[in-house]
């Protein structure tokens, strides 16, 4: 398989010890993400030598924290050491993938894996793990890391140029009780996108209208449906009456209303997580959805969004394989110089572009195929969505 790719790319596979598939399949799409594989190279690049050390950092750290109470420069010493080495390791993972020699072989993650369980203990056990609250901690994880790092380089006057600023009211940042200015990370850049929550009185027809911020986007699925009716369900308006009422400031009163949500502004890489996990309430515990959904290679946000000319193409999927949401495996499908690759933890085999279709789930509530995409990652083709 090796010859068949260009040059300067790789495609290994991931150990998986015990129960890892979540982490390997979320790791396979990110790697393939280009933007963000880049942007952790330039970390890991720009942070090299305090990778390299980290043993000799590891038996330094006390005395640092011994001189930081007479030192305020030993202090912003070890803050830093700290912060580098709390990173999780994703891009020395990274970096060690994207410098081998090889083409193609085996990696084992274990101290990523290590760092991982070590951070949070959510993922700790040996118990069935969910790939998108992974994906979600991930991302988060590196937004505080960077964020953190900002800050305190902003106290440095060597630092460069200080750091881009959210809009304000979009995220909220407290620590001790005083609120902090949230900031612009290359993970916002990528990932994140802002919702609009318009709610219009019935009554006096004013309109309210909230932003919120996402890395993703998780839609309700229904049996037989594709992506795009799921997110015209997403941004469909709701009439809120009854019990439902709508608190209107300008009526000073509950008032009959209607409520929709939309994409203000897209993000450079639309993640869309399908909701197939649901608690049946009869039942008493959560079901798995094995509803057939249609996901395109290529996929256009029309009634969703206020700009309609956004056009996104397909690059990883992670498939959740099992009939229910306690068990289960995790494999990943990813497109990479045209070329579609299947990733099962340390297997990896090419696949043809059409094999991907059969990952959109069963047309009939009981079928043998478990196997069913479950986080979609799309990468924007206009220009205008990638600053």
């Amino acid at each position: 398989m090796g010859n068949q790719f260009p040059e300067g790319e790789r495609y290994f596979g991931l150990e998986n010890f015990g129960n890892t598939c979540y982490c390997n399949s979320v790791l396979q799409a990110l790697y393939f993400c280009v933007p963000f594989r880049e942007h952790l190279l330039d970390y890991y690049a720009n942070n090299k030598s305090t990778a390299d050390a980290d043993e000799n950092l590891l038996t330094c750290l006390a005395d640092l924290h011994h001189q930081s109470s007479s030192s305020s420069s030993s202090s912003s010493s070890f803050f830093f050491l700290f912060l580098h080495l709390s990173i999780i390791d994703l891009d020395i993972h990274i970096h060690i993938i994207s410098s081998q020699k090889k083409k193609t072989g085996i990696i084992a993650p274990k101290r990523f894996v290590q760092r991982l369980k070590k951070q949070n203990e959510l993922f700790r056990s040996y118990m069935h793990q969910d790939a998108h609250e992974f994906l979600n901690f991930l991302l988060n994880e590196l937004v505080d890391i960077l964020e953190k790092e900002a800050r305190a380089a902003k106290t440095d006057p060597e630092t460069s140029s200080p750091p881009e600023k959210i809009p304000n009211g979009l995220k909220n940042a407290h620590a001790n009780g005083v609120s902090k200015e949230p900031l612009v990370t290359w993970v916002h850049k990528n990932f994140q996108g802002i919702l609009t929550n318009e709610t219009r009185c019935l009554q006096c027809e004013t309109v309210t209208a909230r932003d919120e911020t996402f890395f993703d986007l998780s839609l309700d699925i229904e049996q037989n449906s594709s992506i795009t009716s799921c997110l015209k369900n997403f941004s469909s308006t709701e009439t809120l009456n009854a019990e439902d009422k709508f608190f209107c400031d300008k009526c000073c009163s509950l008032q009959e209303a209607q409520k929709r949500m939309k994409i203000k502004k897209p993000p450079h890489i639309l993640v869309i997580h399908l909701k197939r996990f649901k608690y049946m309430e009869h039942l008493g515990r959560y079901k798995k959805l094995s509803y057939r959904v249609v996901f395109p290679l290529e996929l256009k946000l029309s009634d969703t969004v206020e700009d309609s000319d956004i056009e996104y193409s397909l690059f990883a999927v992670v498939v959740h394989v099992g009939s229910g949401p306690n068990h289960g495996h995790y494999v990943s499908l990813v497109k990479s110089h045209n070329h579609w690759l299947f990733f099962d933890d340390e297997n990896v085999e090419m696949i043809d572009e059409s094999a991907v279709q059969t990952f959109f789930g069963s047309a009939q509530e009981y079928s043998s195929n478990t196997d069913h995409g479950y986080i979609l990652f799309y990468e924007s083709v206009n220009s205008t969505v990638k600053g």
